[in-house]
């Protein structure tokens, strides 16, 4: 198993971890992705792992295929983890192409590149579901140190990231911050988020 497909494996374990925690009463707070509830961020990311999951068999998907739906109930994440996880593992996985029509429609992408987006992804919204219920975000120092590079080689253009993305315009922050901060800061967070700023 390649370092990407333990990376992303291990960035899912942080997010379902962070689910297992949420309550339905937890469903309807802010987030740092704005205009997105907890709700709406944890169907995002369902839809997101089993997209994931489906292009990890080389096979091209429609744009809708990606769209949410509403889950039934928070079981629909883990399964969906499980799913995506499963997929990467399989022998050979590496050796093809994804179709990731949110990304482009003209051609796959390579596999290392198209796990290393779901493993950024996993990570950001780790730290959205924290930031969103009030908990500290865990996530060991090696794994974020993979994740920095990754995420800075991410265009942070106005034609990269339009309205309604998940990633907006990255903030400013300083060299010297924790890397955490520097990772969510280049995909548009503020790192000092906190809902009652938010309200």
């Amino acid at each position: 198993m390649s370092d990407i497909v333990r990376l992303n494996r291990r960035s899912v374990d942080v997010t379902v971890g962070l689910v297992a925690g949420l309550s339905e009463a937890d469903l309807d707070r802010p987030t740092p992705c704005a205009g997105w509830s907890v709700r709406d961020l944890v169907e995002h990311q369902i839809v997101q792992n089993h997209g994931f999951a489906f292009a990890a068999s080389g096979q091209p998907s429609e744009l809708a295929f990606w769209q949410p739906k509403p889950m039934t109930s928070l079981d629909d994440y883990p399964a969906s983890a499980r799913a995506v996880v499963a997929a990467f593992a399989e022998p050979g996985v590496l050796e093809r192409a994804f179709w990731l029509p949110e990304v482009r429609t003209s051609a796959p992408i390579p596999a290392r590149l198209a796990i290393g987006f779901h493993f950024i992804d996993c990570v950001v919204h780790a730290w959205d579901l924290a930031k969103a219920v009030g908990v500290p975000p865990r996530f060991d120092e090696d794994l974020l140190a993979a994740c920095l590079p990754l995420t800075l080689a991410v265009p942070d253009t106005a034609e990269a990231r339009p309205p309604g993305k998940a990633f907006v315009r990255g903030v400013p922050v300083a060299e010297d911050a924790p890397v955490l901060d520097r990772i969510v800061a280049h995909l548009g967070r503020r790192p000092d988020w906190s809902p009652e700023r938010a309200g």
